[in-house]
């Protein structure tokens, strides 16, 4: 199993045996059928320099089920963390493969990771499996105190480490959300989990002009005197916090995640506090659904998707402020008391995340759509009333995005981003097990191909347009090309805590699938909300044979780019941000908001020729832009508009892109044929 019979010994293997009776079914049905989501825990005690004994536990949720030891011995030229490295693998995969089991986390003892550095980061890499540091007793006192300390073996710490790792781990195999003391976001479990070795990790993902520029503003935020590694005593170092609405399931969500533990691994002090959580702990504010419903109505409105009759009256912006704590309710609670990030002392620079809270900007700041009578006038006239009071407004690069009113001189552009650091086939089965628990559809492949729109379940998204152009697809497939099966369609998405329009609109969805205009077509269409996994979603992309974005109105959707990233050609329609990702005819096709005849023409050329396909997704893979698809060129833009007001300079962005600005102040400008977004001709402003 490994290398050579000197390298390895199995000690004590593994003791329980694969059920036969369990596996027959499994492997006539579906190679995935029987695998079941359990985390490991791999642990090591080093003999000497060139020996190590290590212990791996499996637990299924709620026992220590298994246990094996190895010894692992290093040979003159072998290394010693590729040896342990390489007989972890090998062992998960052989008790993966005998027992169709899928181990969704990995606990890590804090003693194999000194001996090993990065087994987190390789394990999550290589096997999908979360890596969770954890700190175990390698020596215990005695039964009796007169004996003194007695060393624990290798095999208990596992065991003792495995009961901990599933701690970590909800219902859904998906790690808990961590929220701390005044609804701190705690990514990654307080940094317990490990996605990444180190800053290498990132540094390998951009180009070098996007890296230094990260450097560049690090080392100012840090107190550095003009990237000198001596602290400059006159200048602190610079407390970053980002306010948003909710810690998990949305766009915004999912791009903290990754800023706060990219920025955690360059060491800045940087936190990230949410107004309400999924988690109902007694120091978080109860999540109130009368403000999530006038939310949730005011984001529909500005889109042009609400109900024409909707209005943000008098009543509903009370409700909505005293939700937010304008009058000290909630804002006085959570981080205006003595040490919190809004009283004195606390953070120097505060961003709002969402247009949820705009009513907290006065209280930070207490120191110092455009037809009258509109619905769209109302909402936005209430938020402007706190947004002018904000230093800079950051907006999508979209055209006609900004209301007039807003100055150019303080509007900046920044494109959303995705971030990703998976095993196709245990999600496939995550997602066919809450089909079966619904009594859904199930998603065939991979004996059948299928076309995906990844989105929340809201208005915008277009989702009655994407079910008739898949309609009108399968229609000519069946008529032109009869040798070829239709493939199905899947309509997923995370569902966020502060939007309910989810269920309503999945009702909808599924009303519209009962129509008889839909009958031929029903029993291939796939709709489920997914819960907050990106592993998930991230299969479900990579598998996928063509994607769809058919939004009626958009910001910016991130999901395209990295579906262009899988190289997967994307056909969407010219709504909002997608059109700078998409090249037309290179990398995806673009349509007019509602053309499903254009949809299906695009859809139908590239699932029955294998050439264009071939081309289209060749040219995707290598189009994408840093900007859009990692955290690094996203987090230059954040720390470069915190390092401005940290020197005490007034920043005017004038309606250009942050990247281009803080790339130039870095004297780090793009190179040649370096992938970047379109970043002229876009007219942000809207019309008087």
């Amino acid at each position: 199993m490994l290398g050579s019979e000197t390298s390895r010994a199995q000690t004590h293997p593994f003791d329980s045996v694969p059920s036969q009776e369990r596996r027959r079914p499994i492997s006539s049905a579906s190679q995935e059928a029987g695998w079941a989501g359990i985390p490991l825990v791999v642990t090591a005690t080093q003999v000497d320099q060139r020996t190590v004994r290590i212990g791996i536990s499996i637990h299924d949720g709620v026992y220590s089920v298994d246990t094996c030891i190895n010894k692992v011995i290093a040979e003159d030229g072998e290394h010693l963390e590729d040896l342990i490295k390489k007989d972890a693998n090998e062992t998960i995969m052989l008790y993966s493969a005998l027992h169709n089991a899928k181990f969704v986390g990995a606990g890590v003892t804090i003693a194999l990771e000194k001996i090993c550095p990065g087994i987190c980061a390789y394990l999550w890499r290589e096997l999908d499996n979360v890596g969770v540091k954890l700190r175990v007793q390698t020596e215990a006192i005695s039964a009796f105190e007169d004996d003194g300390k007695v060393p624990v073996d290798v095999d208990e710490q596992a065991d003792s480490a495995a009961r901990k790792c599933a701690m970590y781990f909800g219902p859904t195999h998906n790690p808990d959300l961590a929220i701390a003391f005044r609804n701190r976001v705690g990514p990654d479990a307080e940094g317990a989990i490990r996605l990444v070795k180190g800053l290498g990790e990132y540094e390998a993902t951009v180009h070098k002009g996007a890296w230094n520029t990260v450097l560049k503003y690090d080392s100012e935020l840090k107190g550095y005197k003009n990237g000198q590694n001596q602290r400059d005593l006159q200048c602190p170092p610079t407390k970053i916090a980002f306010f948003s609405a909710t810690p998990q399931g949305g766009g915004v969500a999912l791009m903290r995640h990754a800023l706060v533990r990219f920025c955690a691994e360059l060491g800045l002090k940087l936190e990230w506090f949410v107004f309400i959580s999924s988690i109902v702990h007694s120091y978080i504010p109860k999540p109130n659904p009368k403000a999530f419903r006038i939310t949730k109505t005011n984001h529909n409105i500005l889109q042009g998707v609400a109900d024409p009759e909707a209005r943000f009256d008098e009543d509903k912006q009370n409700l909505l402020n005293e939700w937010i704590g304008t009058k000290l309710t909630n804002a006085k609670r959570y981080w205006l008391t003595s040490g919190a990030p809004l009283a004195p002392g606390g953070a120097d620079v505060v961003i709002i995340d969402d247009p949820q809270m705009p009513a907290l900007i006065p209280i930070i700041k207490n120191d110092l759509v455009d037809r009258p009578g509109s619905p769209q006038e109302q909402v936005w006239r209430w938020m402007w009333d706190y947004i002018k009071q904000a230093d800079v407004f950051i907006s999508h690069p979209v055209d006609k995005f900004v209301p007039h009113d807003v100055p150019l001189a303080m509007v900046g552009l920044m494109p959303a981003c995705t971030d990703w650091f998976w095993d196709l086939k245990f999600f496939h089965h995550d997602l066919r097990n809450s089909c079966n628990e619904l009594g859904m559809n199930q998603l065939l492949y991979p004996a059948r191909e299928y076309i995906t729109q990844i989105a929340r379940f809201d208005p915008g998204k277009g989702i009655p347009d994407v079910i008739e152009s898949h309609r009108k697809l399968c229609t000519r497939v069946v008529k032109d090309t009869p040798q070829r099966h239709p493939p199905q369609l899947l309509l997923c998405g995370h569902g966020v805590t502060d939007d309910p329009d989810a269920s309503i609109v999945f009702a909808e969805t599924m009303e519209l699938l009962a129509q008889p205009r839909y009958s031929a077509i029903a029993k291939d269409v796939v709709v489920m909300r997914i819960g907050p996994s990106d592993q998930i979603l991230n299969a479900l992309m990579t598998t996928a044979k063509l994607v769809v974005q058919l939004s009626l109105r958009e910001g910016f959707e991130g999901k395209v780019s990295e579906a262009l990233h899988h190289g997967k050609p994307v056909v969407a329609t010219r709504a909002g941000g997608i059109p700078l990702q998409i090249q037309h005819g290179k990398s995806g096709f673009l349509v007019d908001v509602g053309d499903t005849d254009a949809v299906a023409n695009h859809l139908f050329d590239l699932y029955t020729d294998d050439d264009l396909y071939a081309k289209m997704s060749d040219y995707a893979k290598a189009s994408v832009s840093d900007e859009v698809v990692g955290t690094v060129d996203n987090a230059a833009c954040w720390l470069y508009l915190a390092a401005k007001p940290a020197r005490g300079q007034v920043f005017k962005p004038n309606g250009r892109w942050i990247t281009d600005i803080a790339r130039e102040e870095a004297g780090q400008r793009h190179e040649l044929g370096e992938q970047i977004l379109p970043h002229g001709g876009i007219d942000i402003k809207g019309e008087n």
